[in-house]
């Protein structure tokens, strides 16, 4: 029904069924976290800081499907249909090409890739309704920085922007919380469409 509509009513609407879906959990399990056990154990010494084996695990399997998903929309046929269906959809179509359900699949891909950042990220923080909200304004942050509709652009931001933030804990633990939106401002200030974006 919101698919004619402007796109404001699809966010709107999986905003809030993003917060019933919370709401329902919380009721059922509680706010509180469930601790997961690492499943590889053990710590890397980096010299100036001990590297867990797990979270350098985390960030090479992450790099892996993120510039998977980069190729496969960047240099696939199936890519090419999804980048042009973003711009027209209409004329798309008109060669035959089911939008609605390619649409859909990206959906779908886009869900399967949050659920597999879950369960990479459970042994790090705590199980808990409240993993994805706490994570949100951060990555929209990531994106505002990389570039709105860049896919490189938020794979390399949001590296950087998660070293800068690990260093930031180990030298200066007070200010990991908002250098991240430091940076954002600065790259806003400098660069609007940020740093991959195309300037209008």
């Amino acid at each position: 029904r919101l698919y004619k509509l402007d796109h404001l009513y699809g966010l709107l609407f999986t905003f809030g069924l993003a917060l019933t879906i919370e709401g329902t959990f919380r009721y059922y399990y509680g706010a509180s976290g469930m601790p997961y056990p690492q499943p590889i154990q053990g710590a890397v010494n980096l010299g100036f800081m001990f590297l867990p084996i797990y979270r350098g695990w985390v960030v090479l399997a992450s790099l892996v499907v993120c510039i998977g998903v980069w190729l496969m929309i960047e240099k696939t046929k199936l890519g090419a249909y999804l980048r042009a269906a973003t711009e027209n959809p209409t004329l798309v179509q008109s060669f035959g090409v089911n939008v609605p359900l390619l649409l859909t699949l990206t959906y779908a891909l886009g869900a399967g890739l949050a659920a597999f950042t879950g369960v990479l990220a459970a042994p790090i923080y705590q199980v808990s309704p409240l993993m994805g909200s706490q994570i949100i304004i951060v990555v929209f942050a990531v994106v505002v920085v990389g570039g709105m509709g860049s896919i490189l652009g938020a794979i390399v931001t949001g590296y950087m922007l998660g070293i800068v933030e690990g260093l930031t804990k180990v030298f200066y633990p007070e200010a990991s919380n908002i250098v991240i939106f430091v940076i954002m401002a600065i790259v806003l200030i400098l660069r609007p469409a940020g740093l991959f974006g195309k300037d209008a």
